[in-house]
């Protein structure tokens, strides 16, 4: 294994953990730390980061669905809406500036991390929808999930989550698992898109890959046994945190 595909491994391991138990791709995780330590561009760090969220979704979705929390119904419909987006954010990634976006995307993070958080206060959130509305719901949240997972180099999970728990009534748990089955797909049509515009590293996606795997096990087995509470918690406090990051730029 060279330098490069070793640093990929212990960089997906961390990002695959953390995306596992929160339901992330990991590529808020992953993206800074291909920027800080294997020298890739942004643009390169996001496209190399998609490869990894497809392995992180893959294993993390089974994990999750081992133990009865994927609707997989739920997560056909957001995969199929953002799959239609997804070549379009990472075409859009390539060819404009995202400091303003970023600095958008961050402020809308740190806004859906503390809805979560009061969701309890807010009327009509996580009440049960009628099937065309939560149908509505789920198709206009993969719109969304999918053009910001190709344009940021994440699976989405931060977008559909929230969505998810707030609006289509979903436990945390069950929104966790679904939102990792659906940006499997995703990914894997933004890493190609990525890819066929020279933003994907290979060397360092194939240890990226194996870490991910990895590590998604690992994170999916510790949120299952997690109280539902502080699942909400830690995924507000690393969207916050990431969010922050964003609009920082």
């Amino acid at each position: 294994m060279n330098r490069k595909s070793l640093i990929g491994l212990v960089i997906g391991l961390s990002g695959g953990f953390f995306g596992g138990v929160v339901g992330l791709g990991g590529g808020v995780i992953m993206i800074p730390m291909m920027t800080a330590f294997a020298d890739l561009t942004q643009r390169e760090a996001h496209g190399t980061s998609l490869v990894a969220v497809v392995f992180t979704g893959a294993v993390g979705a089974l994990t999750y669905f081992s133990h009865g929390v994927v609707d997989w119904k739920a997560a056909v419909v957001l995969a199929a809406s953002a799959m239609l987006f997804a070549r379009m954010g990472a075409i859009y990634a390539h060819t404009m500036q995202e400091k303003h976006l970023r600095r958008g995307f961050g402020v809308f993070i740190i806004s859906v991390s503390l809805l979560l958080l009061i969701k309890g206060w807010i009327p009509g959130a996580g009440g049960n929808p009628a099937f065309w509305s939560k149908a509505i719901i789920l198709l206009f949240t993969g719109v969304g999930t999918g053009f910001i997972s190709g344009m940021m180099g994440v699976g989405g999970g931060s977008v559909m989550i929230p969505a998810m728990v707030i609006f289509a009534g979903m436990p945390q748990h069950l929104a966790q698992g679904t939102s990792l089955l659906a940006m499997v797909p995703v990914g894997i049509t933004g890493a190609f898109t990525h890819y066929k515009l020279g933003n994907v590293h290979t060397h360092l996606a194939i240890g990226l890959a194996a870490g991910a795997m990895a590590g998604g096990f690992l994170g999916g087995t510790v949120a299952v046994w997690l109280p539902d509470f502080y699942l909400k918690l830690i995924f507000a406090t690393i969207g916050i945190w990431m969010g922050v990051r964003y609009v920082k730029g």
